[in-house]
């Protein structure tokens, strides 16, 4: 039916026997290679010459390198558009990873890769430790809580930023490799924010990230009960 719709530029409706003329365009896409699917049988001859009037080639997700990071900012300010979330900023090494990986799911993997580093950058900037990667960072479900779940903080034990010690010895108690880069990145604020004698936008020029992301950086350590002053 479909290779006569394309063919005499006409349908029916259903239980009707009128002829409706159409003028239309149609554009089909395909990830397969439709010519090999002609030669071995799983694909009609006709119709594939039927629609093959301009073919176009588009290349791989892999084979567009400069294509990754414009797409991965585009697909996270698309998600927070949608949530009212701050858009967040991709480091240069969360933007090397990205460009590392070969992404055999194209471009929807990618939006999947984008939207789990949006969960756990916790309406951060998006790090090298945001981006997790199948087979990289984890082969299954299993393996994907494991890993999220030893970069996760618990419940804090430091002291108030009066105390002068507790800038050099910030320990939110978080396992592995994320919970370390967390206190570093805790301890870094809290030594900011007493050079800067507690000014919000000079310690947000001097740490290089937006007001609004400093902003929610101090909720977050203010939830794992560190004292900012305000």
């Amino acid at each position: 039916k479909l290779l006569r719709v394309l063919q005499e530029r006409e349908v029916e409706r259903l239980g009707s026997r009128k002829s409706i003329k159409l003028d239309v365009r149609v554009l089909a896409t395909s990830n397969r290679d439709l010519k090999q699917y002609v030669s071995e049988g799983n694909f009609r001859e006709d119709l594939y010459y039927r629609l093959n009037v301009f073919p176009i080639a588009w290349p791989a997700l892999n084979e567009r390198k400069g294509d990754i990071a414009p797409l991965a900012k585009h697909l996270a300010e698309r998600h927070c558009s949608k949530r009212g979330m701050p858009v967040p900023q991709f480091s240069p090494v969360a933007v090397e990873k990205l460009l590392q990986y070969p992404w055999p799911g194209n471009v929807r993997e990618l939006d999947n890769v984008v939207q789990r580093a949006l969960i756990l950058s916790e309406n951060g900037d998006i790090g090298a430790e945001h981006i997790l990667l199948e087979g990289v960072d984890w082969q299954d479900a299993n393996s994907l809580q494991y890993v999220v779940q030893s970069a996760e903080t618990l419940v804090p034990d430091v002291k108030p930023v009066a105390q002068a010690e507790s800038v050099n010895r910030v320990n939110t108690g978080g396992e592995g490799l994320g919970g370390e880069l967390r206190d570093q990145e805790y301890a870094i604020i809290l030594e900011t924010l007493v050079e800067c004698n507690g000014r919000r936008k000079e310690m947000a020029e001097k740490l290089g990230i937006s007001p609004r992301t400093l902003r929610y950086k101090l909720a977050k350590m203010r939830d794992a009960g560190i004292d900012i002053p305000s």
